[in-house]
């Protein structure tokens, strides 16, 4: 038997999870174009999907999956080696919130993902090891060092400033 969506049920799903996956699309691929596209794939694959989701819980974290395993397919493509970043692209009327989004993006992918995801997205150490299927320990160990080098740089930047 094949699973049908039906229209009113994906609409749904795409307007309640569109801003939460885009946004974890971007701070994996730093490129806001990529990141559209990514979620547009993650769309396609849950409209292909014949997966019957118990709850809406799972159809999140389902759909947080996918977008992770999609940006990270984006990056083993080999054009993607070769690329130059673009100058910066965002504006922030509040300095201190530019200077945080950069230093976030600075960081290694592991250590971005999980500082979104448990910052901006709000879940808890246990949500993210299963979303990142690592151990909880694995998951504070990077919040630890990520949070340690956003100190150093945050703290180097005002440093900087001061002088």
């Amino acid at each position: 038997m094949k699973l049908q969506r039906s229209e009113a049920e994906t609409v749904a799903v795409i307007e309640q999870y569109s801003d939460t996956l885009y946004k974890i699309a971007l701070s994996y691929t730093r490129c806001p174009a990529t990141a559209e596209d990514i979620l547009q794939d993650t769309f396609l694959k849950y409209m292909q999907c014949q997966i019957e989701f118990e709850n809406a819980e799972h159809t999140k974290a389902w759909l947080i999956r996918v977008v992770i395993n999609e940006s990270k397919k984006f990056y083993r493509l080999f054009w993607n080696s070769k690329r130059i970043p673009l100058e910066d692209i965002y504006s922030f009327e509040i300095p201190e919130r530019h200077d945080i989004f950069y230093a976030v993006m600075n960081l290694p992918k592991k250590y971005r993902m999980v500082i979104h995801l448990f910052y901006y997205e709000e879940f808890s150490v246990k949500e993210i090891s299963k979303i990142l299927n690592q151990k909880e320990n694995t998951v504070l160990s990077w919040l630890h060092r990520a949070r340690k080098l956003l100190k150093r740089d945050m703290e180097v930047e005002y440093e900087y400033r001061r002088i």
